[in-house]
């Protein structure tokens, strides 16, 4: 049915419906009819929800790189007024589906992605158009749980006016995004289901982000040293076994790290092919390379038998095959993240950097390790060894110099004061504040043909 023929007879019911109440008013009521209709209202309203949910779950489409379910649920929402309603079960069953869809496919990062665009999409449209009363908000204060987290601290705080996107514009006869003087009053209900929706995008991106460290993370643990080779027994064994441990490293290496590289790329795939919105996905890839970056420098720091030149070499290599896949991602969202390796970088150019004895602290603190802090050059300084060709490390000079220094500031030091903290550097406003300016910009004519004439939308009967 053409979009136009769709909303007149809409509207043809909607004039019915209000010249069938006016007759009632003039005419006597009988109890029964009254109870009647009534349950017929609940009768119909019933099935809306039923099929509302249906599409929730079933229509797994996106136009325009746009979840196809998140504008479906929120135009029907809309139109049906619920945000408006001071009670209702509605807001309950989406949460109730949404919760369940995600602890079924907690193991799926596929699925999980799909419901991370889903709700991130409906919570930006509910952002965009809903407004909030001082009572509401003094009552969700009361109740607040939900706002713990990262993005329900977000959503609750967010005024229209912070999203910076273009919400005027209609959508060739149904209501768009209402701008700022046809925001609609929401009551308390569609404030919780607010709260609820963004803890559950919240939650999403954590098992995503979460499961995706839980996987490299024994890789990382073969990556972190180098094979040893077998000893040796006569000299032609010697040159043998030279030879077959430089081919076992280089293998070794590039198969542990290759699989590292495989599962960030599968990730990197699900998430493309359900439209992760780009900066989520960035921010996702910058906080799993800065708990490769702590996971790697610290263990590194911690292990002494890893503080040696042969060892930097094979990190070293390692490290390059993680920058290659950087390099050749098609996703932008995937090259920036090669700066979260600062501190295992410069680690491992020191342990391959000639010449330690003649280096001073100032060329080390500025030209080979400017990220790291003295206790960390003097930790990996002090463990340090060459295994290959038997060199001296930092010399007398500059180890004095950096105890010299920690002495000094020893006061205002925590031991240990040279390993990382995991995401330290990812301070919880600096995560939420993608959410504002990530999600998707809905322009004039988004989902005018797959949304007017879809199946789905054009079946929900008017409540």
């Amino acid at each position: 049915m053409p979009p136009a023929r769709v909303f007149a007879s809409e509207k043809n019911l909607e004039n019915e419906h209000q010249t069938k109440e006016i007759q009632a008013t003039k005419e006597p009521r009988n109890p029964i009819n009254v109870l009647a209709k009534q349950g017929s209202l609940t009768d119909r309203q019933q099935e809306s929800h039923e099929v509302l949910m249906k599409c929730l779950t079933d229509e797994r489409r996106f136009d325009n790189e746009k979840s196809v379910a998140a504008w479906i649920v929120y135009k029907a929402l809309l139109q049906w007024r619920l945000f408006e309603a001071e009670k209702t079960n509605i807001f309950d069953r989406i949460v109730h589906k949404i919760r369940s869809s995600i602890e079924k496919g907690q193991d799926d990062t596929r699925e999980l992605a799909y419901w991370l665009t889903t709700s991130s999409t409906l919570l930006y449209l509910l952002q965009s158009t809903l407004k909030f009363s001082n009572t509401n908000n003094a009552a969700s204060r009361r109740n607040r749980s939900s706002h713990a987290t990262l993005f329900g601290r977000l959503v609750q705080g967010m005024q229209p006016s912070s999203v910076g996107l273009e919400t005027s514009s209609g959508y060739s006869g149904m209501a768009g995004i209402p701008n700022d003087q046809q925001m609609v009053e929401a009551k308390y209900p569609a404030l919780l289901f607010k709260q609820h929706l963004a803890a559950y995008v919240e939650k999403t991106y954590g098992m995503i982000r979460d499961k995706l460290k839980k996987e490299i993370n024994p890789l990382l643990n073969l990556c972190i040293h180098a094979p040893r080779p077998t000893r040796a027994k006569t000299l032609r064994d010697v040159t043998k076994s030279i030879h077959l441990t430089t081919i076992a490293k280089q293998q070794a290496s590039y198969v542990q790290w290759q699989n590292i590289v495989n599962k960030l790329e599968h990730t990197l795939t699900f998430m493309a092919e359900n439209h992760v919105p780009s900066m989520i996905t960035r921010k996702l890839f910058h906080q799993v390379f800065s708990y490769i970056n702590v996971q790697l420098f610290n263990s590194l720091l911690l292990r002494r038998e890893c503080c040696s030149v042969s060892n930097g070499e094979y990190l070293k290599m390692g490290l390059h095959e993680l920058e290659q896949w950087c390099l050749k991602a098609d996703d932008e969202a995937t090259r920036s993240p090669w700066d979260e390796l600062q501190h295992i970088r410069q680690a491992v150019m020191f342990l391959v950097s000639h010449q330690k004895t003649q280096k001073s602290l100032d060329e080390i603190a500025k030209e080979i390790c400017p990220v790291l802090s003295i206790p960390q050059v003097y930790r990996i300084g002090t463990m340090f060894w060459d295994d290959k060709y038997g060199t001296q490390g930092l010399s007398p000079e500059v180890i004095n110099q950096m105890r010299k220094l920690m002495t000094e500031d020893s006061a205002n030091m925590t031991y240990p004061s040279f390993l990382l903290d995991v995401d330290s550097r990812y301070a919880k406003n600096k995560i939420l504040a993608f959410f504002s300016v990530s999600l998707p910009n809905y322009s004039q004519c988004m989902f005018q043909h797959s949304f007017l004439s879809g199946r789905c939308f054009a079946i929900l009967p008017r409540r």
